[in-house]
């Protein structure tokens, strides 16, 4: 059976902030709310949706309309300044020739299927969605490596949840250094293996499959 790879979207494969700071602070602004900076958003990130909402929002205010607003307003507006990270669709088309390969987001599920279907078509992609506990729980994980017919994989992402989210899996974790999080951070939890530049993440992935 072969070993699959599983990767992170955001921070991992594509460029998101931007899209996704002006979208919370669009729906801010809508319900009167102060904004938030790139640095804050970039901190609340990584967790789905209603997390980085709640945070976004004034401390004690229920984020229920704004995330009801945000869910409205991302998806149709995902893709105005998010960019795969440079040397990410070469790499992933080399690592496809050898690996089955899957996309496991906390990004609601509408939106990952949006964005991965124009940066990564043929790529078996889900998001955050009802049916699933989004990460660091397993299942994500679990459910992509069933679509795509292994019993192991490495999973490779860009912040403490994405090593946590392997070590719950028991699979190994690669992490990359150019997201949304310090090297730091993602050793606090556990993270051992990382990757500097997307030049390097083929034969960083290779050495880990062995």
């Amino acid at each position: 059976m072969k070993t699959g790879i599983l990767f992170d979207l955001d921070g991992t494969l594509l460029a998101t902030l931007e899209d996704l700071h002006d979208s919370t602070n669009h729906v801010l602004r809508e319900l009167g709310y102060p904004e938030r900076t790139l640095d804050e958003v970039r901190r609340f990130v990584g967790n789905g949706a209603r997390r980085l909402i709640d945070q976004a929002v004034p401390e004690g205010v229920d984020g229920q309309a704004a995330f009801d607003a945000f869910q409205s307003w991302y998806p149709n507006h995902c893709q105005i300044k998010t960019r795969a990270y440079e040397g990410i669709p070469e790499a992933l088309e080399i690592l496809k020739e050898k690996y089955p390969i899957a996309i496991v987001s906390n990004k609601p599920d509408k939106a990952v299927k949006v964005l991965c279907a124009d940066y990564f078509p043929g790529i078996y992609a889900r998001g955050e969605s009802t049916d699933c506990p989004r990460k660091p729980a397993p299942d994500m994980v679990f459910k992509a490596m069933a679509e795509i017919g292994v019993e192991s994989c490495v999973y490779v992402g860009d912040s403490e949840v994405d090593v946590i989210t392997a070590q719950n899996a028991g699979v190994p974790c690669l992490s990359v250094l150019w997201g949304f999080r310090d090297k730091a951070d993602m050793e606090e939890v556990g993270g051992t293996h990382f990757c500097d530049k997307t030049e390097d993440l083929v034969a960083k992935l290779e050495e880990l499959i062995g």
